[in-house]
């Protein structure tokens, strides 16, 4: 199952207390405060790794604390400090303050580390407050609590390049055929369900991720379908592949690409300016010459490359890829903060 979304508490723990303590030893009658200090509380972390690509283990557990420090003890043994909790995320997750909604960090890299809760400070023991003038003294301070916090933590899959297109415009397919991943295919809407990255090899020891992005219909930047849930994952994406089914009945090609763009500007304003390549799948199932002359025309009007291909016989593929190729080596990475969506 996928998981790409979670709320959790994390816990700092809390520090050691002091303490109070005077040494009491035989031949030694003016013993001193020997309380030692109170150690200090785990923090929470977070952790990227690169072999994670869900977020499924909140599914189970939704609270994470550090672990506390140790009280202090007499004859100046200070409390041994609470180790640290460590939560492995899958990189391109993003962790927000819930109540805030204050971006934390965004773990993008392989072995990035965000700490998200801080462990209290232990206490200090009597032996702190000795002094000339006060050399009994019973102070000591208990170890402060851990810091709480309520968090969204988000995964937003890292890839090259997204596919987008309505139910059954073939982005399934493509993927498995430019890659080795396999995502369920079949001719009915929503066949996809969940994500899938792809790694295609476009020569030269080169090579870019792909990503099937699935549930785009209209409405989708309201909730509609499974958009809302996937849109998120577009915005990793630098370059963007628009599928369109020519051989499909229910509506007018020209007029669903106009949807989905409106879908895609209405959730994020850098979406609507996202480059672009038309894609236009089943060459070998379309009927219409007219249609595929239609919609090169529509891509030369806005300047888009446009290719017509058929994933089943592979005609097109390599004219794809090269161009892909093509457009990302001239596109930046941005590791800028994204927009939020638009309200």
């Amino acid at each position: 199952m996928f998981v790409d979304e979670a709320r959790i508490t994390v816990i700092g723990g809390d520090g050691g207390n002091g303490c109070l303590s005077f040494r009491r030893e035989k031949f030694v009658p003016r013993g001193g405060p020997d309380g030692g200090d109170g150690g200090n509380g785990g923090s929470v972390a977070f952790v990227a790794e690169s072999g994670l690509s869900t977020l499924y283990e909140f599914r189970f557990r939704s609270t994470f604390r550090g672990e506390r420090g140790r009280h202090g003890e007499g004859s100046g043994r200070s409390g041994r400090s609470g180790s640290d909790t460590l939560i492995a995320v899958p990189q391109g997750t993003m962790v927000f303050d819930d109540l805030s909604c204050e971006l934390l960090g965004d773990l993008s890299a392989a072995g990035e580390r965000l700490v998200v809760a801080h462990g209290g400070r232990g206490g200090r023991g009597n032996a702190r407050f000795a002094t000339a003038t006060h050399q009994t003294p019973t102070r000591h301070d208990p170890g402060e609590p851990g810091e709480r916090r309520l968090l969204r933590v988000e995964l937003r899959l890292l890839a090259d390049v997204g596919l987008i297109g309505f139910p059954n415009a073939g982005k399934s397919t493509l993927i498995s055929a430019l890659s080795a991943a396999r995502p369920k295919i079949a001719d009915y809407p929503f066949t996809t369900l969940e994500p899938h990255l792809g790694v295609v090899d476009r020569g030269g020891f080169r090579t870019f991720v792909m990503a099937d992005i699935p549930g785009l219909i209209e409405g989708a930047h309201e909730g509609a379908g499974l958009g809302l849930r996937f849109l998120r994952h577009v915005k990793r994406c630098r370059l963007l592949l628009h599928l369109v089914d020519p051989t499909d009945l229910s509506r007018d090609p020209l007029d669903g690409i106009l949807v989905l763009e409106g879908e895609l500007a209405a959730y994020s304003a850098a979406l609507a300016e996202r480059p672009r390549i038309l894609v236009v799948t089943k060459s070998d199932s379309a009927q219409d010459p007219e249609l595929i002359e239609r919609l090169q025309g529509f891509a030369r009007e806005r300047s888009m490359e446009c290719f017509v291909l058929s994933a089943v016989t592979g005609s097109g593929l390599p004219e794809l890829v090269f161009a892909v190729g093509r457009q990302l080596d001239t596109l930046a990475i941005d590791r800028t903060p994204e927009d939020e969506p638009v309200e």
